[in-house]
C-alpha cells in the first residue's frame, strides 16, 4: 500500500514540476553568485519562470547552490533567494544553467506569478 501511495506522490510531484517548466518565461536580468564561494554578484541576462530561472553561464556544477537577486518591474523590493542548479545545457560554446528556487517566500512566489501573468 505504501508503494502505491509513494508512486502517486511521485507522479503528482512530476506533474507540478512539469507545470512549472511549462510556465511563461520572461527575460529579466539576474544577479548571481555561488553560495560557497561568496564574492561579488555577477549580472547575467536570464529568464524567469514560476519556481526557477535560466541564465547563460560558464558552467556551474549541477547541484550547486547559488544566491539569486532580481527586481520585478513595478516592485520596489528586490527578490532574494537561493537556487539549486538542476541541469546545465550546452549550445555551441555557450552553457546555460537551469535553476530551481529554494525556500522562496510565498509572498515572493505570488509576486512572480502575478508578474508572469501579465
Amino acid at each position: 500500500m505504501a508503494f502505491g501511495s509513494s508512486s502517486v506522490a511521485a507522479e503528482a510531484g512530476s506533474e507540478v514540476s512539469r507545470d512549472r517548466r511549462d510556465s511563461v518565461r520572461v527575460k529579466l536580468p539576474l544577479l548571481v553568485r555561488e553560495v560557497e564561494l561568496g564574492g561579488s554578484f555577477e549580472e547575467r541576462e536570464g529568464n524567469l519562470g514560476l519556481g526557477g530561472a535560466f541564465f547563460e553561464a560558464l558552467h556551474p556544477p549541477v547541484g550547486s547552490r547559488l544566491e539569486v537577486r532580481f527586481l520585478l518591474p513595478g516592485r520596489q523590493e528586490e527578490i532574494r533567494t537561493q537556487a539549486e542548479v538542476l541541469r546545465v545545457t550546452r549550445e555551441g560554446e555557450r552553457f546555460g544553467a537551469h535553476l530551481r528556487f529554494v525556500d522562496l517566500p510565498l509572498e515572493d512566489e505570488l509576486a512572480i506569478a502575478r508578474f508572469l501573468q501579465g
